[in-house]
């Protein structure tokens, strides 16, 4: 039996080719045991796919309006779960089927990132989360999200 810890759902699931920018919107992906396919932050390491609450970005959306899902170069926004009280070790389940581990807890902000730039703080470095997957399968907006232990 699992210890569901908070609820939630996908707002957005986010891309990019690259690393260090901001990544595109899609409907929906695949994610195998190195990643989001297609995203340039799959790999064999510990940040695998990215996370970071629609709140979160809600407080920057007050200084600066047109912030929207990936500009922050999060690979998922969700709807409903607070990061700010996740623990490293503990356990992410999307649509019953994907399951991934939260691993890292912020990051380092570089100097070249654009929402720094034009707000002057970012909230990726203390409320971003990272995981490795543990599971793969498709995920799609609207997706039901569960923090557990």
């Amino acid at each position: 039996m699992i210890n569901i810890i908070q609820k939630g759902n996908i707002r957005s699931i986010n891309i990019s080719v690259k690393k260090g920018v901001k990544k595109t919107p899609v409907e929906s992906a695949v994610i195998d045991l190195e990643g989001i396919k297609t995203d340039a932050h799959a790999g064999a390491w510990h940040r695998q796919i990215s996370l970071l609450a629609d709140e979160s970005a809600d407080r920057m959306r007050k200084v600066a309006a047109d912030i929207a899902p990936g500009d922050f170069a999060e690979n998922i926004t969700t709807r409903g779960i607070d990061f700010k009280g996740v623990r490293i070790g503990q356990k992410i389940m999307i649509n019953d089927k994907v399951s991934l581990e939260i691993t890292q807890i912020g990051k380092e902000c570089h100097d070249f990132c654009e929402i720094k730039k034009k707000v002057g703080y970012c909230v990726m470095p203390t409320e971003g989360i990272f995981a490795r997957v543990i599971t793969g399968g498709g995920v799609k907006i609207g997706d039901e999200v569960i923090i557990y232990e």
